[in-house]
C-alpha cells in the first residue's frame, strides 16, 4: 500500500507507518485490562498509535473504543463534558446522557436524540454539568461504559495538559485551592478505573509528561494506576524505510546514501520529523524540475529550510510546552540550560550547571534556586531535550539542537539565572 504524506495531523490506516511491535504490546496490554500511561518526546506520535489501535481494535468488533481530547477542558466539569460527548455513541451511554435533558427532550422529540454531532453535544452537556454535580455526571457514565457486552478502551489525550491547567491556572503557580482540585479529579478517574477494572481499560497520554507535573504538586500517588509505555524514536532502518516508501509513491529518487544523511542529521529519528524533511525535500525537488535528490539537496533543505524561517513554529511549540509544565520562572532557566548547550555543541557540562547553581548563593533564595535546577533538569530529560552523558547532559534530538543554536545559541539571548527563581515558580 502506497505511503502518503502524513502532515501536521495524526495518522491511521494507509498514512500510518511502521510501529507494529508497539501496537502488538499495547494490544496485549487492553487484553489483560492494564491501565497505560504512554510517554513520549513531543511529535514521537503518540496520538496516531492510540488512533490506530482503537480503530483496529473497533474493526475487530471485540472492543468498544472511546477517543477522548482534553486540551481544550479546563475545568473537572468540562472535562466530563467532553468525556460524555465522545462516549455517548457508545452502546448504553446515550440512554443515561438523554435523562438529563429529559425537558428539551421533550421540546425537540426526536430530532435530541438524533443529532450525533458532538460539539453539539459537548455544548449541551457543558450546561448540565458543573462544580456540583460532576463526579456523579462522571460515575453514571462509567457505569453506563462498563454496563456493556464487551469491554472498552477508553483513550484520554492531554490529560496532562487539563491536570496542568488545574494545578496551575493562568498564572503558573500552585496553591491549595487548586492542588485540591487537581486531586479530587484525577482521585475520581482512578477510583473509577479501579471500580470497572474488568470492563474499561485506559490509555492516557499527552504532549507533555505527566509525571513532571504530579510531582511538582507532590501528587506522584495518583498516577501509580497506569503502567508506564515509553514510545521510542524510530530507528535508523526504520525511518530509512519510512523515507523509501514515501519516495517510492511520489515518484522521487532517494538514494539510501540520501536517506541515511537526512535521518543523521535529525539523529534522533522523530517520525513527525523525518516526514517533514521528506515533505521539504519534495517541495525542493518539484520546485527544480527534478526527482533525484543529491546529498547537496539535503544540506540545502537542512539548512533552508528545516532551519529556516518555517522552523520558529516548530522551535515555539518546543518552547511553549515547556513552559507549560514549568512555569514562567523554571522555564527562563531551561532556556538557559538549553542555551548554554547549543553554545558549547549540544552539551550542557557539570561545570556549567555548577556555576549557575554558585551563582545563586548569595541571593536570598539561594535554596529554592538550586532546587529549580534540578528540577528543570529533570524535565528536560524526562521530556526528551536532554540526555545524560557523564556528568552533564547533551541534546537527544540533532534538529532541536540546531533549531536552538540557530536561533539562540550563538548569542545567548536568554537571561541569565539569578536568585529569583523559586520552586513554587516552577511548580
Amino acid at each position: 500500500m502506497a505511503l502518503k504524506k502524513a502532515g501536521g495531523n495524526w495518522v491511521d490506516g494507509d498514512r500510518f507507518f511502521n510501529r507494529e511491535a508497539e501496537l502488538e504490546a499495547l494490544t496485549e496490554r487492553v487484553h489483560e485490562g492494564t491501565h497505560t500511561l504512554l510517554t513520549a518526546q513531543r511529535r514521537m506520535g503518540k496520538t496516531s498509535l492510540v488512533r490506530e489501535l482503537l480503530r483496529r481494535l473497533k474493526e475487530d468488533g471485540s472492543f468498544e473504543t472511546v477517543f477522548v481530547d482534553l486540551e481544550a477542558a479546563d475545568t473537572p466539569a468540562s472535562a466530563i463534558a467532553e468525556i460524555g460527548a465522545r462516549s455517548r455513541t457508545a452502546k448504553g451511554v446515550g440512554t443515561p446522557i438523554a435523562s438529563w435533558f429529559a425537558n428539551v427532550q421533550h421540546q425537540l422529540g426526536d430530532r435530541l436524540e438524533a443529532t450525533s454531532d458532538p460539539n453539539i453535544w459537548l455544548n449541551l452537556l457543558g450546561a448540565v454539568i458543573d462544580a456540583g454535580n460532576w463526579r456523579q455526571k462522571g460515575d453514571q457514565i462509567f457505569a453506563a461504559l462498563a454496563d456493556n457486552d464487551r469491554r472498552v478502551v477508553l483513550a484520554i489525550d492531554e490529560l496532562p495538559i487539563l491536570v496542568n491547567r488545574l494545578l496551575k491556572g493562568n498564572d503558573g503557580r500552585i496553591n491549595p485551592e487548586r492542588e485540591q482540585t487537581a486531586a479530587d479529579f484525577l482521585g475520581w478517574l482512578r477510583k473509577n478505573a479501579q471500580a470497572h477494572s474488568g470492563t474499561i481499560c485506559l490509555i492516557v497520554s499527552g504532549s507533555v509528561g505527566l509525571g513532571p507535573i504530579l510531582r511538582q504538586a507532590g501528587l506522584s500517588a495518583q498516577a501509580n494506576i497506569y503502567s508506564p509505555f515509553d514510545l521510542k524514536p524510530w530507528d535508523e532502518s526504520t525511518a530509512v524505510s519510512c523515507l523509501a516508501a514515501l519516495a517510492e509513491n511520489y515518484g522521487l529518487d532517494l538514494p539510501l546514501a540520501v536517506r541515511t544523511d537526512m535521518c543523521r542529521r535529525l539523529r534522533c529519528r522523530v517520525p513527525y520529523h523525518v516526514q517533514l524533511f521528506f515533505d521539504n525535500l519534495h517541495n525542493h525537488l518539484r520546485n527544480a524540475g527534478r526527482h533525484a535528490a543529491s546529498l547537496k539537496d539535503v544540506e540545502d533543505v537542512y539548512a533552508g529550510t528545516m532551519l529556516g524561517a518555517g522552523a520558529e513554529i516548530l522551535l515555539q511549540y518546543y518552547d511553549s510546552r515547556l513552559k507549560i509544565v514549568l512555569g514562567h520562572g523554571g522555564h527562563q532557566v531551561a532556556r538557559r540550560l538549553l542555551t548554554e548547550a547549543a553554545a558549547n555543541d549540544g552539551l550542557l557540562r557539570a561545570a556549567d550547571i555548577d556555576r549557575y547553581r554558585e551563582s545563586l548563593a548569595a541571593s536570598a533564595e539561594a535554596e529554592l534556586g538550586s532546587a529549580a535546577i534540578g528540577e528543570v533538569l529533570h524535565v528536560l530529560e524526562h521530556d526528551g531535550y536532554l540526555r545524560k552523558e557523564g556528568d552533564g547532559y547533551r541534546f537527544v534530538s540533532g534538529l532541536l539542537e540546531d533549531w536552538w543554536r540557530a536561533r539562540y545559541g550563538r548569542r545567548r539571548t536568554s537571561p541569565p539565572l539569578t536568585g529569583t527563581v523559586s520552586e513554587r515558580q516552577i511548580a
